[in-house]
This record gives structure tokens, C-alpha cells and sequence, in this order.
């Protein structure tokens, strides 16, 4: 039996060659270093799994101004000035990364003003529709 020290990627590996048997084949034994293991795993403790609602419009006291609560890309503008809307009701669509949200009346009211348009790209804060 032969025993050779095998370096390959900066592991050195302990390699033993038996002969078998009498005949010009070789049997090869190769020993692994073994990757150490910790006595312990460290745990995690797991995250809160608290509901996140999703943001909703601001809306101003003096006027109740609906303001965009994050930016993104008007879709659809569901309603028209003078319609009486009721606490809910979708007002308006805004896609923003990539995911559509409903912009909702925060009451019964009617709609004064329409300060937006489909296509229209907005900001946060920006207001977007004024109800009575």
C-alpha cells in the first residue's frame, strides 16, 4: 500500500493506493476532510407575522382632497364630477409596481373636482380627486 498527499484547490487530501489481488489493477481509497460542523446552529427567531394593510389615500381636512398615497400610473378614473359616491366606492385605479390599487371614498360624498387623467403618471401626495 502507497500513500500520497493530493493537493487540489488548496485541500490537501490523504490518498492511499492498495494493490489487489497480485495483479497490475489498483484499488484507490481517497480520504475527504470532513467540513466541520457546529456544535450548536444558531436559531432565528421568526419575523412577526403582523397584517400590513396597504396604504390609502390621505385626504386633507379643508376640502377633502384624495391624494395619491404612493406614486404610480392612473389606469382608470372611475367616476365623473358631480357623481355621488358612497363610502368605498372605488374612485379611481392606480397601478404602481405593477400592481393595480383601488383609490376608495372615504364617506359618503360627491365628487367636486377630478385633478388627474387616465395615463396620468403621479407622485406621492399629489392630490387626485376633491369630494364635496
Amino acid at each position: 500500500m502507497k500513500k500520497y498527499n493530493v493537493k487540489i484547490n488548496g485541500n490537501v487530501y490523504e490518498v492511499e493506493i492498495e494493490e489487489a489481488g497480485g495483479t497490475s489493477s489498483a484499488a484507490k481509497t481517497l480520504s475527504v476532510p470532513k467540513p466541520s460542523i457546529p456544535s450548536s446552529i444558531p436559531t432565528t427567531s421568526r419575523p412577526s407575522t403582523s397584517k400590513v394593510e396597504a396604504p390609502t389615500a390621505s385626504v386633507a381636512s379643508d376640502g377633502e382632497i384624495i391624494s395619491a398615497p404612493m406614486p404610480g400610473t392612473v389606469i382608470d378614473v372611475l367616476v365623473s364630477v358631480g357623481d355621488l359616491v358612497k363610502a368605498g366606492q372605488p374612485l379611481l385605479v392606480l397601478e404602481a409596481m405593477k400592481m393595480e390599487n383601488e383609490i376608495v371614498a372615504p364617506r359618503d360624498t360627491k365628487v367636486s373636482t377630478i385633478n388627474t387623467s387616465k395615463g396620468a403618471a403621479v407622485n406621492t401626495g399629489d392630490a387626485l380627486i376633491t369630494l364635496d
